[in-house]
Formats: C-alpha cells, structure tokens, sequence
C-alpha cells in the first residue's frame, strides 16, 4: 500500500487539506482512504492538490476569523459554578472539561469543542482558575476563567 497520501480534509494530527503526509501503511488502509479523508498521491492527485490548497487557504481566513471573534467575547470573561462542599470546604465531585463546556454554552450560547479547553486535569477545589483555549487557526484565549465556589447550605 502506498505511504505517500493527498488529504482531501483536514485530520487532526496529521495534516491539512491539500497537504501530501506520509502514514503508516494500515493507518492509510483502513482509517484515511475508507473514510475519505485521503487519496494515494499519484499523478491525478498531485493535479487535485492545489485546487484543495486554495479552497483551504480559503477556508483558514473564514476559520480564523470566526476564532477572532469568539476570542473577543471569551477573553477576560469569568464563569462562575456552584458545587458541593463538606464541612472542611472539600469538593464532593470535581469540575472536568465537559463541565466547562456546558458552562461557556449556557452562558455565551458558543460552542466549543471540549478538547480545544487545555485543562490538565479536573478542577478540585474552590477557587480561580485560568483555562487556556485553543481555538481553530491557532487562536488562543489566555485569559479565560472558571470561578467555582461553594454552594450555600442553607436549602
């Protein structure tokens, strides 16, 4: 089987669209070529490929622009949660990635992949915390964050 592959759509981890990559034979067999994401790289490819780089160049201007903007409503925007605490202020549970996710979508109605929030581990204790995101095109949000409090225990 052929190393050398046109992508037609971007993976994550391997390349853009339009890009030539070289994968591991099985990689190639039984994920890219199947699912559509990629073509053997022979000469009716090569022909293909810059038509493929300019509609990715311009898909990446449309992309980016669209991260500038979320990065404009995310940027210094501070979340707030609610969680159970025992008597010495301890976390019943913890607060992961999926749960920031919901957060930012109930609050801004933006969605975000959960895998662009660079948490690295869940948050277990109360506090401030500033979660990086990566959004697409590289765009980065530094100064997004997640305030979790205690529940009151008054109910």
């Amino acid at each position: 089987m052929a190393n050398k592959l046109l992508l037609i759509h971007d993976v994550d981890h391997v390349g853009r669209s339009g890009e030539i990559v070289s994968v591991r034979p099985g990689f190639a067999r039984n994920f890219l070529i199947p699912q559509g994401f990629a073509v053997v790289a022979d000469k009716k490819a090569l022909r293909m490929q810059a038509r493929l780089q300019e509609e990715r160049q311009k898909k990446a201007a449309v992309e980016k622009a669209e991260a500038e903007a979320i990065k404009a409503r995310l940027e210094g925007l501070v979340i707030e949660t609610a969680v159970k605490v025992d008597n010495e202020g301890q976390m019943y549970g913890s607060v992961n990635a999926q749960d920031i996710q919901h957060l930012i979508e109930k609050e801004t109605q933006i969605h975000i992949e959960k895998k662009a929030l660079h948490l690295k581990h869940a948050l277990k204790e109360v506090g401030e915390f500033v979660i990086p995101i990566k959004l697409k095109e590289g765009v980065l949000v530094e100064n997004f964050k997640v305030k979790v409090v205690a529940e009151a225990h008054g109910a």
